[in-house]
């Protein structure tokens, strides 16, 4: 009797002791909260994705550069630039969006896929995720010179793997190497540009952060022929993030004007430090169903 009294103890406390293991490994193992507020740093995708069935609406903005005469600080300026996107998570871990830009008339749909994610015990620190698209220029040949001579001289791509890290509460910081391509390019200018993006976000309040992001070219064009302007000039964004639970809006300096991320690789000649500074903002309202 006393043998099976200690059997039936041993059936009963195992799966208790087994069971309160598994709820703590699994509490200490969760993923950590997002590293930044919004699925976008500026001109540069972040690793936040969304929980399933979340459908993000995204307004960009950008205006003409500062410097420009009579533009009161480019707000009237003539080169301003707009974008208009969704993008709606159909897993947890995957984002599809599209987005229409003012300017050449581009069309974008791309792919967000979340591909590890950082826990808070800290045994997977960082985060890594791919984002992708495939941009579609929207104008007349006869308004580009008639460049377009077939369906495939419209199409560029843009690849980026975004490594981010949330270190504490208040600071996160993300490395994004990228590739950017165009079917088709003006004489002189390469196909492919490499490049690699660093950003940041500092909170001050719960609701309010200081951003930054960096975007460094490393493969080197020619200088435009008929400007002599350097396509080789490095993006620098600096400015402000307010975010509530389903909105954030970022106001910033910045010297990128294309919005969508391979136009800004590619064909940026605004120079931060030399008269190439422009006002943008971001905005963003999220859809939970």
């Amino acid at each position: 009797m006393k043998n099976y009294k200690i059997l039936l103890f041993t059936f009963l406390i195992v799966p208790i002791i087994g069971f309160s293991q598994k709820t703590k490994d699994s509490i200490v193992d969760k993923p950590e909260r997002p590293a930044f507020e919004s699925s976008s740093l500026v001109d540069n995708q972040t690793n936040v994705l969304f929980n399933k069935n979340t459908l993000e609406v995204m307004m960009q903005h950008r205006f003409g550069l500062i410097d420009e005469e009579n533009s009161l600080a480019g707000i009237y300026g003539a080169n301003s630039n707009i974008r208009i996107a969704l993008s709606y998570s159909i897993l947890d871990w995957v984002t599809v969006g599209y987005g229409i830009t003012k300017k050449n008339r581009i069309s974008d749909f791309n792919l967000k896929v979340g591909l590890l994610n950082q826990t808070r015990s800290g045994r997977i620190p960082l985060s890594v995720t791919y984002f992708g698209n495939v941009g579609i220029d929207g104008r007349s040949g006869e308004a580009n010179d008639g460049v377009f001579l077939t369906k495939q001289d419209r199409y560029s791509y843009f690849h980026q793997l975004i490594i981010a890290k949330r270190f504490s509460p208040n600071f996160s910081f993300q490395i994004a190497p990228s590739l950017a391509h165009y079917n088709a390019v003006d004489y002189g200018t390469e196909n492919d540009r490499i490049s690699i993006a660093f950003g940041g976000r500092y909170k001050i309040s719960p609701q309010t952060s200081i951003i930054l992001d960096y975007s460094q070219p490393i493969t080197s064009f020619e200088d435009d022929p008929t400007t002599g302007l350097s396509y080789d000039n490095p993006g620098i964004s600096i400015g402000a993030e307010f975010s509530t639970s389903a909105h954030a809006f970022q106001i910033f300096l910045t010297n990128y004007n294309g919005i969508v991320p391979q136009m800004n690789a590619m064909k940026n000649t605004n120079d931060f430090f030399h008269k190439g500074m422009l006002i943008g903002f971001n905005i963003t309202r999220r859809y939970n169903f």
